[in-house]
């Protein structure tokens, strides 16, 4: 049985596959607390297939850079939304709905029509960690460090910005700025693990380690902390039985997570569920109006 169980372990393409799994599902976990703090688990799933436009387009004329072409695209959608959302009347998911899904079917247009001389169709929808080179892994690891480095550089500010965006204007932090510069990281790391999990299953852990971690804590500090956990075990839980199942690695990723989600679900029941339905309102100590939860 133990021999079974670490048979993957004598190949270096699964040892670097499982090692990209566990980074990605704490990258995606750490970064997902703050998209379901905010009600905005939609831009996952958005971003996911704007950047997947990007993907298809700079393949055409530079196939080499698409990495790089894909991340700008991707920015760039970002910051449209955020654009469009602040200056007309339209809500954030509708800017959503318009932006990305329209740069998805031009990526999907754009390969139907000409095909690609990159990583195949298939392998952006879906993933493929095993074909997952070193620069990648640079590019991840790279992507985790700025996420970390700007989350907790800037905490308090993306805190008090995230429960009370009005109130955190009014008293002196640049909100404007601030979402900017969340929106950049969260494009970024999106990129950084579409090779992983895939265009179509990476907005799902964005969103199941934190709603997870939300079931479990009433606190801030614990539920970012216990997101990252779970989205590390989830990546190299699932990465481990898509060996042996047969299966794309982010498919038996989403579904460890799932069934994470529904053990955790049965354990705490309305408890956890009503703690998932949105942070206590009782002012906490330092930051005005933000709730002392994130104590």
């Amino acid at each position: 049985m133990i021999e079974t169980l670490l048979a993957p372990l004598e190949y270096s393409f699964f040892q670097k596959g499982l090692l990209v799994a566990a980074l990605s599902g704490a990258l995606l976990g750490f970064i997902g607390v703050y998209i379901v703090l905010r009600g905005m688990s939609y831009i996952g799933h958005g971003l996911s297939h704007s950047i997947f436009g990007g993907f298809a387009a700079v393949q055409l004329f530079a196939a080499q850079f698409y990495a790089v072409g894909a991340a700008l695209w991707g920015i760039a959608s970002a910051l449209a939304i955020n654009g469009v959302t602040r200056r007309t009347r339209i809500g954030a998911d509708a800017a959503i709905g318009v932006v990305t899904t329209a740069s998805f079917a031009l990526g999907v247009a754009l390969f139907a029509k000409f095909g690609t001389s990159g990583p195949a169709f298939e392998n952006a929808l879906f993933g493929s960690i095993l074909g997952i080179t070193t620069g990648q892994i640079i590019g991840l690891v790279a992507v985790s460090v700025l996420a970390v480095v700007v989350v907790l550089g800037r905490y308090r500010a993306l805190l008090f910005a995230t429960f009370d965006p009005e109130v955190a204007e009014v008293s002196g932090v640049n909100v404007r700025r601030l979402e900017a510069i969340f929106m950049i990281v969260l494009s970024l790391s999106i990129l950084a693990t579409l090779t992983v999990v895939g265009v179509t299953l990476v907005a799902a852990m964005l969103v199941i380690p934190a709603v997870v971690a939300r079931m479990l804590t009433d606190s801030f500090g614990r539920m970012l902390m216990l997101s990252t956990v779970i989205g590390t075990a989830c990546g190299a839980v699932g990465m481990y039985l898509s060996y042996f199942a047969g299966v794309p690695s982010g498919t038996m990723i989403v579904l460890v997570g799932a069934a994470v989600f529904c053990v955790v679900l049965a354990i705490t029941g309305g408890r956890g569920l009503r703690r998932s339905a949105g942070l206590d309102t009782h002012a906490g100590p330092g930051v005005p109006g933000v709730p002392a939860t994130t104590r």
